[in-house]
Parts: C-alpha cells; structure tokens; sequence
C-alpha cells in the first residue's frame, strides 16, 4: 500500500508515467469511466476547499467510484476532540482511499501511519500541497512540452505558500531549471529553501519588482496573500494588493510564457488577463482533475 504525502514520494520517472496517464485519460475519458466501479473515496476536509475537494471528487466520479466525507472539521467528530489517527482507522473501514487535507502540518502524515487505505495528502497548513503541484507540472508538461530548460518566476506569498514550496521542491529534480522569487520582504521564501537551492547551485534570483523581470520569464506563477495565514489584519491589508497582473504588465512578457495560478484568484491577477492566450490557470484547474484521476488509479492498483 502506497500514499502520496510529498511530491518527492513519486521519481521523476514515476511521474512521467502518472503524466502519461493523465494525458491518456484526458484525450480518452471514455476508457476510464468505470475503472473505479465500487470504490469508495473518502474526502476528509479540515478545512474549507473549493477546487481541491470538487477536484477530487470531479476524478472518482468520473472513474465510475463514489464519494464520502466531510469538508470542515465542525462536521466531522473532530469537533469532540477525535484524533486524526482514530478517525482514519474509522474511515479504513468505510472507504477505499483517503483525501486529506488539514491545517496541521505533518496530520495526514500521521493519518497514514494509521491507517489500512492508501491516504492523499490534499495539503497540510503551510507544508505541502502535493496534488497541486502534480498539477501544475502536468499543466507545465502539456503545454510546454516539457519540465527543463526554462526560467520560472514565483510571485506573491512565497513565505506561507505550500503550493510555492511544493513545486520548487519538485522542480528542481529536473535539468536547467532558474527561479526568480518575486516577492515582497515580509513574505520573501523560506532560508531553508534558498540554502538548499545554494547548496545544490541552482540559480535563482530575489526581487520585488514583478515589471523588472517579465521579459526574463517562461512561466509565471501567481499566488495570492493568504488571510488565514496571518496573525495580523494590519499585515494583510497592507500586503494583499502587492502585486497585480493587468494587461499593461502582460505586454512586458514573451509571447509564450504561461501564467499560473493554483486559485482561489482574489485581486492578484486582473479579470482583463483571462483573455490572454497566455493566461493558464483555468485550463491549470482541468489538469488537476485528470492527474488526481491518475493518482487515484495509482494508488489504487488500478492502472
């Protein structure tokens, strides 16, 4: 039994199979729409989700399973003082597999360590968000026709965002890849990141300026400021309308770069970027469904 905590839990050679999969099931849907006939899948939600939760319910759905759970910890025997490790026991024994997502990081960690179903970590505090950066690389993978050889740009939340540190760890397994950091000083990445890029020499570079670098870019990733990850209103508020992409710093940028986003979108992209060719994210969310289906086949021995 296998579970999927980090992306790193999958090589790269691993990956490309999941990627082929899911470029499979999104060319010929029709082939998978009863592989996971009888099988349960379990959304264990601790906290509020729009697109990851619909997302994995959306991919067994559409693999002929079913789906249970709950999408916030007041519905669900945590509110009584349940424990993590006793709910997934109780959960084994209803469902097949296990989305988990939950504030605490290391929770669903501990989830799999007690648990008889293969579990899916569906993001844990500010740690990891592993299902969202199989996204983003099989969106990188589609249309770019690759992950090598290309310089990435990272903005916004680059302190508390998980899909951010997800990705740069999973990134950088691959050949030739640069990072720029665009951030301001407050929510600049994490040292342990930027020691770890300097210690394995990749190249990356920290500004604050967004406009001074969109010509240097073949892919943007946009994040939003997270309020739920702040102690402090007064810091949200002042940090929140930071960076917004328009149309005016699109005319900056190649023609074939892509911009990203792991959504929710608030004000960080404006609605006249939708339009751009360039503009990936919502085609991104498509992604997410067709390689969650993969994962769940994987997972499950199915495929």
């Amino acid at each position: 039994m296998r579970h999927l905590m980090n992306p790193l839990d999958f090589t790269p050679e691993e990956l490309d199979r999941l990627f082929d999969l899911a470029n499979d099931i999104e060319h010929t849907p029709s082939k998978y729409a009863h592989a996971c006939d009888g099988k349960i899948l379990a959304t264990c939600f601790y906290e509020p989700s729009t697109r990851t939760r619909l997302s994995f319910e959306s991919a067994m759905t559409r693999l002929g399973g079913r789906v249970i759970g709950f999408s916030d910890a007041a519905s669900s025997s945590a509110s009584k003082g349940e424990s993590v490790s006793d709910t997934i026991r109780v959960i084994s024994c209803y469902a097949d597999i296990c989305a988990m997502r939950h504030p605490k990081e290391g929770a669903p960690m501990v989830a799999s360590e007690h648990s008889g179903i293969p579990v899916i970590n569906a993001g844990d505090g500010g740690h990891q968000h592993p299902t969202q950066t199989l996204t983003d690389l099989l969106t990188i993978r589609s249309l770019k026709g690759r992950l090598s050889d290309f310089t990435i740009g990272l903005c916004g939340d680059l302190k508390f965002g998980r899909t951010v540190h997800s990705l740069i760890d999973a990134l950088i397994r691959y050949d030739n890849i640069r990072f720029i950091f665009i951030s301001p000083e407050e929510l600049r990445v994490p040292d342990y990141i930027t020691d770890m890029l300097k210690e394995k020499n990749i190249p990356y570079e920290e500004v604050i300026r967004l406009e001074n670098v969109m010509p240097d870019l073949d892919m943007l990733y946009m994040t939003r400021v997270q309020k739920e990850r702040f102690f402090n209103e007064e810091d949200y508020v002042r940090l929140k309308d930071f960076y917004i992409l328009d149309t005016e710093k699109m005319q900056l940028a190649r023609n074939d770069m892509l911009v990203l986003h792991p959504l929710p979108r608030v004000n960080e992209i404006s609605v006249e970027v939708d339009n751009d060719p360039r503009a990936a994210y919502f085609r991104q969310a498509q992604y997410g469904v067709y390689v969650r289906m993969a994962l769940i086949l994987t997972l499950l021995e199915l495929a």
